[in-house]
């Protein structure tokens, strides 16, 4: 089993110093007009497996497509999670998601820019999607980000602040989100058809000279449109006291010492 992690964790770190390389200046540096570009918005939570998922399995097409660089790329990482009394917030998936979910908040905070944090999230989320986010440390190492900044950000107060700025803007979604992952092209969410975004991204450009990777979707735009089914979702009004959460905040909780190995760090 341990061999197996090590594998798992090696694979993962050896993914984000690629994904590092492929989201370098001049891989995101766009040859259009900052005008033109699209609104592309992802509400997700960290532990929902759907949007890891879609984190690790769909949203780098655009840095292989070089699509990205028509992009304003905005990532809010809060989901289904709720404010109770005195600004305590309650996470879908247990105090371990609101600890991930502060702590990408605190990376784009830090590093606002989308070739900085976006390796980052993308290293955090495959150790997820591998079930090994425990070890969601090891990523800043191979991508030379400095750990101590998140821990400040997080046992300093900034975190919170980010989640409950980001909570708000979440909760004035109009229309108001239903699930996550929570895809929105230039304003309007894309439901459950999020994994075709870039068709959605496609259609919305409007600069003057389209994007090669738009005429490569456009030959098989068709069949993308009438293939389109139901991806799977987390719920936004799954109950935080049904036994199905029960048990899936009970294994994540098993978990111990998280925050106190963020604060010691």
């Amino acid at each position: 089993m341990m061999e197996n992690r090590s594998t798992r964790l090696r694979g993962t770190i050896w993914t984000c110093s690629w994904l590092m390389l492929l989201v370098s200046p001049l891989a995101v540096a766009g040859s259009g007009r900052e005008g033109d570009k699209v609104e592309l918005a992802l509400y997700y939570e960290t532990l929902c497996p759907y949007c890891s998922n879609f984190i690790v399995n769909y949203l780098p097409k655009v840095f292989d497509n070089g699509l990205v660089s028509h992009l304003d790329l905005k990532l809010v990482p809060y989901g289904n999670a709720r404010i109770g009394v005195n600004d305590t917030i309650s996470c879908q998936h247990g105090p371990s998601e609101c600890l991930l979910n502060t702590v990408e908040a605190c990376a784009i905070d830090i590093w606002p820019d989308l070739n900085e944090h976006f390796p980052l999230i993308y290293c955090i989320e495959k150790l997820v999607f591998s079930h090994d986010h425990t070890q969601w440390e090891s990523c800043f190492e191979p991508l030379g980000l400095d750990s101590k900044l998140v821990s400040d950000c997080y046992a300093g107060g900034r975190g919170k602040e980010l989640e409950l700025g980001y909570a708000a803007e979440t909760n004035a979604l109009q229309p108001p989100h239903q699930y996550v992952p929570w895809v929105v092209v230039d304003g309007k969410p894309l439901y459950d058809d999020y994994e075709n975004f870039m068709s959605y991204i496609c259609e919305a450009y409007s600069g003057t000279a389209k994007p090669e990777a738009c005429s490569e979707l456009s030959v098989n735009r068709v069949q993308l449109r009438e293939a389109r089914k139901t991806h799977p979702v987390c719920y936004m009004k799954e109950k935080m006291s049904s036994p199905a959460f029960k048990a899936v905040r009970s294994a994540v909780e098993s978990i111990s010492g998280w925050t106190k190995m963020l604060l010691d760090v």
